[in-house]
């Protein structure tokens, strides 16, 4: 008989959502005059953002169609690409950090650039994730995120949350960047949901697997207990399905074999461990199940390219992951 529990009201998206905690690299308003442009280098591991609070302009990620912010929009730039934003499109555009810009703390600025005609005010940030699942999310996002005002209801908790940013910056209380980057989260999270409710391509792949009930309940419980000794038919029997049923509509929706999943989950969790722990490495292993701290160090090397001593050495060592096969479980 299925666990009564089973259907119990679960959030395996608002759970993913969850991993996208952010670290701010900077925020900048800039306080803009027509004619202007500004160009944003590439930041790899990094997400933009930018808020139009007034004023009107172009957003271009190089090879795309130039995107128009009007006033309360929200633009993401998901992958760190460089991209420009202009009032006219050939107009100069240089790069901001080149700009003279007044520094209000370490890693807030305001930026006074322009011919002096129509002004525009942009609030901009460059943030980076904590935890590496947040990257199996941010891959599947489109190269700009464009939200709305006008069109939808987010303007005035929009307003309100960079009216609290600006505060923040401005009176440099203990513990303000750890709010702005807080409130930074919540313009970031929210566009986020939005794309997903609205765009199809959203309903497809690992995004369209926690959407199902099935098949999110099955990936939220690999999130919740990483260590528990997962096999097909244990996950399976959590959702009520067939072996080979369940086996088969994973492999579909997500794009490989349950079993690869929840060992590059373990590969996860374990990366945030060393960089965030400070337990040897027999206890981690024996937190993920494994039998020894070698044949954990073993599965970590193949899965991310390096040892876990070298990634606590260097904690970026594994930012950038290239596995080529799922590591064996000991």
């Amino acid at each position: 008989m299925v666990d009564k529990q089973l259907w119990a009201p679960v959030d395996p998206l608002g759970e993913a959502l969850h991993f996208l905690r952010m670290t701010g690299s900077f925020y900048c308003q800039s306080e803009l005059s027509a004619p202007w442009g500004l160009a944003l280098p590439p930041m790899p591991g990094c997400m933009w953002f930018h808020v139009l609070t007034a004023g009107r302009c172009s957003l271009e990620v190089e090879g795309g169609a130039p995107v128009v912010l009007s006033p309360g929009d929200l633009a993401l730039v998901p992958h760190g690409e460089g991209h420009r934003l202009w009032t006219e499109p050939r107009v100069p555009t240089p790069l901001a950090h080149d700009l003279p810009q007044q520094q209000l703390s370490e890693r807030y600025s305001v930026l006074r650039h322009g011919g002096g005609g129509a002004p525009s005010t942009l609030v901009c940030g460059a943030v980076r994730f904590d935890h590496p699942a947040a990257h199996a999310m941010v891959k599947l996002l489109p190269r700009v995120i464009h939200l709305d005002a006008a069109s939808s209801a987010h303007g005035e908790w929009m307003e309100s949350t960079l009216r609290l940013m600006a505060t923040e910056a401005k009176a440099l209380r203990p513990g303000g960047e750890t709010v702005i980057t807080r409130l930074a989260d919540i313009l970031v999270v929210q566009a986020i949901r939005s794309w997903i409710q609205q765009d199809p391509a959203a309903q497809t792949g690992w995004l369209g697997a926690l959407q199902d009930k099935q098949l999110g309940r099955a990936i939220m419980l690999i999130h919740r207990e990483p260590a528990r000794a997962w096999t097909l038919s244990a996950l399976a029997r959590e959702v009520g399905m067939s072996r080979s049923v369940f086996a088969a509509r994973f492999t579909e929706l997500v794009g490989e074999p349950a079993m690869h999943y929840v060992a590059r989950w373990r590969m996860h969790v374990a990366v945030t461990w060393l960089r965030e722990d400070t337990a040897g490495l027999g206890e981690l292993a024996s937190r993920l199940g494994y039998q020894s701290e070698a044949a954990f160090s073993r599965a970590f090397k193949r899965f991310m390219g390096v040892s876990p001593g070298a990634l606590r050495r260097d904690p970026e060592a594994a930012s950038k992951p290239r596995p080529q096969r799922p590591p064996a479980r000991a």
